[in-house]
């Protein structure tokens, strides 16, 4: 991130809790200056807009935390300059044990003036709104699956297994459960009755996140709902996944190359390097969890043979014909190389790591695509 060009400029740190903001002020001087903590409400923050004004120009800066953007609109709409910057790229001094609220602000002053800070995509309402929605449904997720877990531990403890040809978690398996499994204890019998409960319940939930998903496409701007459809031209990438590479991403044509939205994905191996020693390692992870995992559950689709199911040929249908040939070609070159790497002996974890990070590739030349062509 660059400074500002004005040699007037003075550079804000605030380091953001639930109940108080620490401020520091880094002078063009070189003096960074601690103004003390004010309560993270609206009126106190507007207070220090004030007062900060009255003593010249300035731009301020935060972690992106538990604390969300509420400041960061706050203060865009009382016309400061805010970037929210990222936590684990702040520059921090080897040794230093002390960390108090007055140091980070100050800490952050200083390298918000020096230039060393990155700053993390700031969503509009609209992305922000269809993101929470989207984690609402992963958060289900997770809890159908734990509540799937709970209920098949008990069973088994019990010793009970479903009837050959019984697919677990389907219609026919919950079916089963409730007219043929009994138990003589009635505690047990409750146990039973909870557990299936609250699988089926978690089910409903999904079912009703799914369809609030699909009202909010409808509502979304122009431009989103264009890149959403086109990239479910993408075998892997139904309309959930296109929607959550959308809300975690934003808009795709704000990274120059493909390879700064692997980086982006953390994706990426990690390299530990020094003189003539090379060493590269496993993905780095730090990056957007949410996009890395949508794209390597759409990797594992790549193991088969790249013809085109009936479903994606539907999702083609009506699409431009330069996005099609761009899913066309993604299919064979994606399934080429899982092969490819699998031949070589590599486990099958790494071969679709590095399928989806190549995946990621062809989502960036779709979404780029279609947002040039709509702007």
């Amino acid at each position: 991130m660059k400074k500002s060009s004005t040699k007037a400029m003075r550079f804000v740190g605030l380091d953001v809790h639930a109940a108080t903001i620490a401020v520091a002020v880094a002078e063009p001087d070189g003096e960074v200056r601690f103004l003390g903590a004010i309560a993270n409400q609206e009126n106190a923050v507007a207070r220090l807009v004030k007062k900060l004004n009255a003593e010249g120009i300035w731009e301020a800066c935060y972690e992106a935390g538990p604390t969300g953007y509420a400041l960061y609109w706050q203060l865009a709409k009382k016309g400061i300059v805010c970037t929210v910057v990222a936590p684990t790229l702040i520059p921090v001094k080897a040794g230093d044990r002390v960390k108090t609220d007055r140091r980070d602000a100050e800490r952050l002053a200083r390298s918000f003036r020096a230039g060393d800070l990155t700053a993390v995509w700031v969503p509009d309402p609209a992305h922000e709104a269809l993101r929470d929605l989207v984690r609402a449904r992963e958060a289900a997720k997770r809890d159908e699956l734990r509540a799937r877990h709970r209920l098949g531990k008990f069973l088994l403890r019990q010793g009970i297994r479903a009837p050959d040809g019984t697919r677990s978690w389907t219609k026919k398996y919950l079916e089963w459960i409730k007219t043929k499994v009994r138990f003589e204890e009635q505690a047990q019998a409750w146990v039973l009755e909870d557990y299936v409960n609250e699988v089926e319940h978690c089910g409903q939930r999904i079912e009703r996140l799914e369809q609030l998903i699909d009202e909010a496409v409808e509502c979304a701007p122009e431009t989103m709902r264009q890149v959403i459809e086109a990239l479910q031209a993408l075998r892997g990438i139904a309309k959930v996944s296109a929607v959550t590479i959308v809300a975690e991403v934003g808009q795709l044509s704000r990274f120059p190359t493909a390879r700064q939205l692997m980086g982006y994905s953390g994706a990426v191996a990690s390299e530990y390097s020094s003189g003539e020693s090379i060493r590269r390692g496993s993905i780095t992870k730090t990056g957007n969890a949410h996009l890395r995992r949508i794209v390597v559950e759409a990797a594992w689709t790549q193991r088969f043979r790249p013809v085109l199911s009936k479903q994606v040929k539907a999702r083609q249908k009506g699409l431009d014909p330069e996005i099609v040939e761009i899913a066309s070609k993604a299919m064979h070159r994606l399934h080429s190389r899982y092969e490819r790497l699998s031949a070589k002996g590599k486990n099958k974890q790494q071969v679709v790591t590095a399928v989806a990070r190549e995946l990621l590739g062809f989502v960036w030349a779709i979404g780029v695509a279609v947002e040039r062509r709509t702007a």
